[in-house]
C-alpha cells in the first residue's frame, strides 16, 4: 500500500516537472533530456567566438581557468539564442578542465543564465520592492496580456518572452524593465534599461522592437535628464564649499 502511494506520487511529481512552465533557471534547480536539450548533442562555439574564448581566458592565471565560467556561460548564451543547453555547459566545463557539476552549479545558481528557451527579445521585468511599489505588476500584466503569453512562455513567432529579475540598480528611475536582444547573436546582442516606464510604454516598446526599430533606453520620462529629477535640479546647483583646511583631523 505505501508503496503504491509512494510510486503514484512520484508519478504525480515527474508530471509536474515536465510541464512546459518550469522554464527558466529561478524554476527548481534540475535537468530532464529532451529532443533539442540532452548532451548527445553537439555543441561548441563559433569561430569568432573562440577567439574570443581566448581572450577571456587571458583575464586568468592558466591554473585558475574555472574562473571564466561566468562570462564563457554568458557567451555561450548569447551564441545560442539566449538560452544554455546542457551540451554548451558541457562544452565549457570542458574549455575550463572542470567536472560539468560545476559548470551545472554556476548555472542553476544565477537567474541570469536561462536553461530553457527564450525569445528573441527578452523581456525582464524588476520585481523587487521599489519597483512594485512604483507598479512593475501592471507593467508585467500590461505586457503578458498584449503578447499574450504568460511569465516564462515564448509568444509563437519566437520574438519575445517575459521574465521576472531582482533588483538591476535603479530604483531612482523605477519602474524599469530589461531587453536581452538575442535578435543578432553574440556579435549583436545588447542588454538595455529602460526606467520610468508605464503599461503604454513598455507596450510602445515592445512594438517598436517587433518592426525591428531600437528604442532609445534609459528614462522613459521626458522631464528628466538621467536620473534626475523632473524639472532639473533644485539643489546643489554650484560646486560644494571646501572644507576649512586641508587636515580634517585639525579643524
Amino acid at each position: 500500500m505505501l508503496a503504491r502511494l509512494a510510486a503514484n506520487r512520484f508519478n504525480e511529481i515527474r508530471h509536474i516537472f515536465r510541464q512546459p512552465s518550469r522554464a527558466f533557471s529561478t524554476a527548481l534547480n534540475y535537468h530532464l533530456d529532451s529532443p533539442d536539450n540532452n548532451p548527445n548533442l553537439p555543441w561548441e562555439f563559433t569561430e569568432p567566438n573562440k577567439a574570443k574564448v581566448t581572450e577571456i581566458l587571458s583575464h586568468y592565471p592558466s591554473n585558475y581557468k574555472q574562473s571564466a565560467v561566468i562570462p564563457l556561460l554568458d557567451l555561450a548564451q548569447q551564441q545560442h539564442g539566449g538560452w544554455l543547453p546542457v551540451s554548451a555547459m558541457n562544452a565549457v566545463a570542458n574549455i575550463i578542465e572542470v567536472p560539468p557539476i560545476r559548470v551545472y552549479e554556476v548555472a542553476t545558481f544565477y537567474s541570469m543564465f536561462n536553461r530553457a528557451k527564450v525569445g528573441k527579445y527578452h523581456l525582464l521585468v524588476c520585481g523587487t520592492t521599489p519597483c512594485m511599489i512604483r507598479g512593475s505588476r501592471g507593467i508585467e500584466e500590461a505586457l503578458l496580456k498584449h503578447l499574450g503569453v504568460k511569465r516564462n512562455e515564448v509568444t509563437p513567432d519566437g520574438l519575445f518572452s517575459v521574465g521576472e529579475m531582482e533588483c538591476m540598480g535603479c530604483c531612482v528611475n523605477a519602474p524599469m524593465i530589461t531587453v536581452a536582444d538575442y535578435s543578432n547573436g553574440s556579435e549583436g546582442y545588447t542588454y538595455n534599461y529602460y526606467e520610468d516606464v508605464t503599461p503604454e510604454k513598455v507596450v510602445e516598446i515592445v512594438e517598436k522592437l517587433r518592426k525591428g526599430e531600437k528604442p532609445p533606453h534609459g528614462t522613459q520620462n521626458p522631464l528628466r535628464i538621467r536620473s534626475g529629477p523632473e524639472g532639473g535640479n533644485t539643489t546643489l546647483l554650484g560646486e560644494p564649499k571646501p572644507p576649512p583646511c586641508r587636515d580634517l583631523d585639525a579643524c
